[in-house]
């Protein structure tokens, strides 16, 4: 075997292990192409997945995640590759859109549905059996279903927890894999049959189970960049018994590698060798500040954010209000390799106003004229993405940073600000 199947050619300094992740992510650097809807789809086949949540402060997750990586683009262009069949939803890291090449990998899953926990259940099915075939059978003759298609029976209030019914029955089959997400309207799920939505497929194509969880290990480290072994697991959110990632690195299937400060290996995918002999030589010099999603690939791990970012992030919309450090929806901000700091920002589109209720830097980062000019093109173009050409800001801390930051998002003398 070669020294670098052994993996002895990769000593990693922190930095250097930061933009290999990057480079993997493809957040090393602006992009220099308007994006085009193929640039969609190769975007989430180079992640994997693309985690999907509904809170829409600023824009949803999904659509946030894709614009850090591919600037201004059209949103409609991930609703469209679902329809199209490019992409199906499932359960990976949670509730994501994924490639439908994948599609196999995650049919165990639907096939012993109990095994994924509250997304399933069981009671629910086998006491509701009777109005789950009938759902079934006006799906099957009548065509796809929305759940706001049933008026609530049961007396009880809508929310979160409050699902009607007919919409815990339609969420069950999904999870059960006999019903899939056949385009969304308004980010609403309308279901159809699995055989209606992707007639191409037949069990008779599903890998064996030891195949699958080999290459949700191979797919999470290509994904990454690099990967310690414990952060394997939560990428697919796999279930024991979990690969060694030493065994694939003797079948030649990972490298190996070390981060200067870390204890044990790094594993690296062989596509990703270049890049990272470019980053261990310094030659990838990480340029592009954006805003990230909370669940972003980039921070969804949070014990992998602040291992490899020192970055020490929580998302405090569930939390209360009065106990809140930095705000509802905090966005992380990414800026040339490092997490500098976080905003909870809010789009207001029929005023056409980007607020930031708040933005921290983190400890130890240093105000400068260049921090303050990369972090506020960024908040810039998130702003110009939302239809928001004015941006205000409420609350910035340290003080120096809120005075430069202002000074910087004011309008140039003798310009007026849109009321």
């Amino acid at each position: 075997m070669s020294e670098i199947n052994r993996g002895s050619a990769f000593e990693l300094s922190i930095g250097a292990a930061r933009a290999l992740h990057l480079a993997a992510q493809d957040m090393l650097a602006p992009r220099r192409t308007r994006a085009a809807k193929a640039d969609v789809l190769a975007a989430i086949r180079r992640m994997g997945m693309l985690q999907i949540d509904t809170i829409s402060v600023v824009a949803r997750s999904p659509y946030l995640v894709l614009w850090s990586r591919l600037g201004d683009y059209q949103p409609a262009w991930l609703d469209e590759l679902l329809a199209e069949g490019a992409l199906f939803e499932y359960w990976a890291h949670e509730a994501c859109f994924l490639p439908i090449e994948d599609y196999g990998l995650y049919r165990h899953r639907m096939l012993d549905p109990e095994a994924l926990g509250w997304k399933y259940s069981a009671n629910w099915m086998r006491e509701r059996a009777a109005e789950a075939a009938a759902l079934l059978e006006r799906v099957r003759r009548q065509g796809p279903v929305r759940a706001a298609d049933f008026a609530r029976s049961d007396g009880k209030a809508g929310g979160w927890w409050g699902w009607k019914p007919e919409k815990r029955t339609l969420e069950a089959l999904f999870t059960a894999g006999q019903l899939m997400i056949a385009r969304r309207h308004n980010f609403q799920r309308i279901y159809d049959l699995a055989e209606r939505v992707h007639p191409a497929w037949h069990d008779s194509h599903m890998p064996p189970i030891e195949a699958v969880r080999r290459r949700f290990v191979l797919h999470t480290v290509r994904a990454l960049g690099l990967a310690r072994a414990a952060w394997i697991p939560d990428y697919h959110r796999s279930r024991r018994p979990h690969p060694d990632p030493d065994a694939l690195v003797e079948q030649g299937l990972l490298l190996r590698g070390r981060v200067a400060g870390w204890d044990g290996p790094v594993y690296i995918h062989p596509d990703h060798a270049t890049l990272a002999g470019q980053a261990m030589a310094g030659a990838l010099a990480p340029r592009l500040t954006t805003l990230l999603s909370p669940f972003d690939p980039i921070v969804w791990d949070r014990r992998r954010a602040l291992e490899l970012f020192g970055f020490d992030y929580r998302l405090e919309c569930y939390t209360p209000a009065a106990q809140r450090r930095y705000g509802y929806f905090t966005l992380p901000i990414l800026r040339r390799g490092a997490l500098v700091g976080r905003v909870d920002a809010k789009a207001h589109r029929k005023e056409g106003l980007f607020e930031l209720r708040s933005i921290h830097l983190e400890p130890g980062v240093r105000t400068s004229a260049r921090l303050v000019a990369d972090v506020v093109g960024a908040l810039r173009r998130c702003a110009q993405w939302h239809d928001c050409p004015r941006i205000s800001l409420v609350r910035a801390e340290p003080q120096a940073f809120g005075t430069a930051l202002r000074a910087a998002l004011a309008p140039p003398p003798g310009e007026v600000a849109r009321p």
